[in-house]
Parts: C-alpha cells; structure tokens; sequence
C-alpha cells in the first residue's frame, strides 16, 4: 500500500457477532494509519456499538433477506437497490482500499457497490454454513476468511482461507482478584456465568430466575442478562447481575468455572481459548437459520462443550449436564488443550493489508 491517506470500509450488522470483529480491528488499523469508514444501517444495533469507537459512521438503506415467501421482499429490492447507490456514493467518496464484511443484511448493498467500482472485497465468515448474506457476498469477494475448517466445503476454496477463530487478547489478561472485587464472591465455591448473546436471552433469563434458588444452594451465579433485564430484588451473595460488561469479562471469566450460553461462534470460541467448559444452549430453529445449533453440535463433537436444546431445557437437565462437568472437566480441558486457537485482530488486520 502507498504512503497516502489511506482509508478502509468496514461493514457488517443486524446482530453484535456481525459488529464486534469490526469493533475488534478499528484500532488495530487506526495504529496502522488506516482511517476506518463504517457503513451500516440507520437503526441496526451495529449503528450503536460503532458509535463508541469514534470512526465515522456512513447509513445507507437496507432490506431484510428472508427465505420465505412475504409481500415485504418486493419493497425490500427497492430499499436494496437504493442502499447500493447510497453505498456507491460514499465509497467514491472515500476511495477505500477495501471493503470488510462481516455479514447481515446490510453488507449486500455494499458489497454489491464495491464491486461495481472495483474496490478489492474481503469477507468474514465466522459460522459452519454461512448466512444468506455472506452466500451473496461470497460470489463477489476477493477472499473468504473462516473461522471453522469445515465451512470451506460450503464456500468457493479458490478463494477461501481458514484462520480460526480471532481471539481479544485482553481476554486472556483476567485477575482472579480483581474478579472477587466484583463479585464479593466466595473463592471456595464453583461460579458459573450465563450469558445470553445479544439475541434471544429472555428465555435463559427467566429459567435462571425460575430456579435461582435450587442453582444458588451449590453455585455462585454471574449472570450478564443484556440490556434493561436486571431484576434488583433477586440481588444475593451468590448471585450477581451486569446487563453487559466491558473490561470487566477478563476479570470476571477469570473466576468462571463454567459458561452456560448460547452459541454464537465469536463468544464460544473465546470461552474455549480461555478453557472454559461450556453447556450450550443454541437460538432454536424458530428463532434463527440454524447456525447456533451447528456451532454447539461441533463444540459437542470435539470435546468443548455439552449441548442442550433450549426446547430440553429443565432443572433436571442442567444439573445433569453441570454434574457432568464437575466430574469430567480434566477430559473437557484437556481436548480445549489440543486445539490451536486461531489468530489476534492485530493478525487479521496485517493479512487483509498484505492482500492488497
């Protein structure tokens, strides 16, 4: 790359695990020089998230794909096509060197754009099968990065590079101490942390609260429960609530013997770097294309983690699976021991530059 002002388009939205990679690599490209333009939608959540990290911050219009057959996917090609020309116009005006997306249904419109002005596009695809969006964006990128070995059989290999997961390094930098700080609780007993993803925690939510009772007479409860879902009347010694943490989850992993969340891969894959046995409770089909339950069912399959449909879910059938755990976890760590843990976003940043 030349010594001019460089610039890149970052564009991915619609959940935070099409966002927070995005998120991950802006200072890494910033310490390069590399002024980062985000596009998104005008109300996604990743409009939120990127909003934090000061970059500018481009909306264009945007559909929703869907699989199905609604009179909405007509409007929607309409907002599509605007979106594309509302993209072109930003990405003539910004000269980027390459567009990065991460999925949702707002990257088409800029990957569509990029590719009618010859802009280089990399994408990033961090499930088993990809979504409807990245299959679209797929045909039109320059290089395919993917976090599983095994979603190469679902992309074009020509142009396909497997990297594993990208891990945050501050992740691995937790003090149990500080940890304690923050919760007050009791070295002595076993903690667990439930954590519901952006999406679809309410169910979790209220089946934690349901039996807090029964889980608290054995553990020691961090529970993140998203966004305006903390309940202060349920607050104990044994059982504490952030609605999201920050700088905080180092820490607080640090004390973590257990993880009970969903699946999404950006977040087990952290937990698995950290050797944090895991029950996995995926987003059902009726909430989503399936991808969590692929992702549990692999992490089943190797060792990391045990999977429990949220339809299985019971009392019974959780302290089943923790039992499990407690007696099993030398044969959990040790299989999350024999599995290289991909790159740092200082790693994936130096590749997407060495493309061009």
């Amino acid at each position: 790359m030349s010594q001019k002002h460089k610039r890149v388009i970052l564009t991915g939205g619609g959940t935070v695990g099409h966002v927070i990679l995005n998120k991950l690599i802006i200072p890494e490209l910033i310490n390069k020089n590399i002024e980062p333009v985000y596009i998104g939608s005008k109300t996604g959540i990743e409009k939120e998230v990127i909003s934090t990290t000061g970059i500018t911050y481009k909306q264009i219009s945007s559909g929703k794909l869907r699989r199905y057959f609604s009179l909405e996917n007509a409007v929607d090609v309409f907002r599509v096509f605007k979106g594309v020309l509302e993209a072109r116009k930003i990405i003539k005006k910004v000269k980027p060197e390459f567009v990065f997306s991460k999925g949702g249904f707002v990257t088409v419109p800029v990957v569509l754009a990029a590719k009618s002005l010859n802009i280089p596009i990399y994408i990033h695809e961090s499930d088993i099968t990809p979504g409807l969006a990245n299959k679209i964006a797929g045909k039109f990128a320059n290089k395919i990065f993917v976090t599983f070995e095994k979603t190469l059989e679902y992309v074009d290999k020509s142009k396909a590079e497997y990297i594993g997961p990208v891990i945050r390094d501050e992740l691995k930098r937790g003090n149990e101490s500080i940890g304690y700080e923050l919760t007050g609780f009791d070295p002595n007993k076993e903690t667990l942390m439930i954590i519901g993803g952006s999406l679809g925690a309410k169910h979790i939510n209220d089946f934690v609260r349901e039996h807090l009772d029964e889980l608290t007479e054995v553990y020691q409860i961090i529970h993140i429960t998203g966004q305006n879902n903390i309940d202060h009347t349920l607050e104990t010694c044994h059982y504490k609530q952030f609605e999201f943490v920050k700088s905080e989850l180092a820490h607080l992993l640090s004390i973590t013997d257990t993880v009970i969340s969903r699946s999404g891969s950006n977040a087990i894959y952290e937990f698995l770097a950290l050797r944090k046995p895991m029950i996995l409770i995926p987003l059902p089909l009726s909430q989503s294309r399936g991808d969590q339950i692929e992702n549990a069912t692999f992490f089943e399959e190797q060792g990391f983690a045990i999977k429990l449909d949220e339809e299985d879910l019971s009392l019974s059938t959780l302290t089943d699976a923790l039992t499990r755990i407690h007696k099993e976890r030398t044969s959990f760590v040790n299989h999350m021991d024999n599995f290289d843990v991909g790159i740092t976003s200082l790693e994936l940043v130096e590749k997407l530059v060495s493309e061009e």
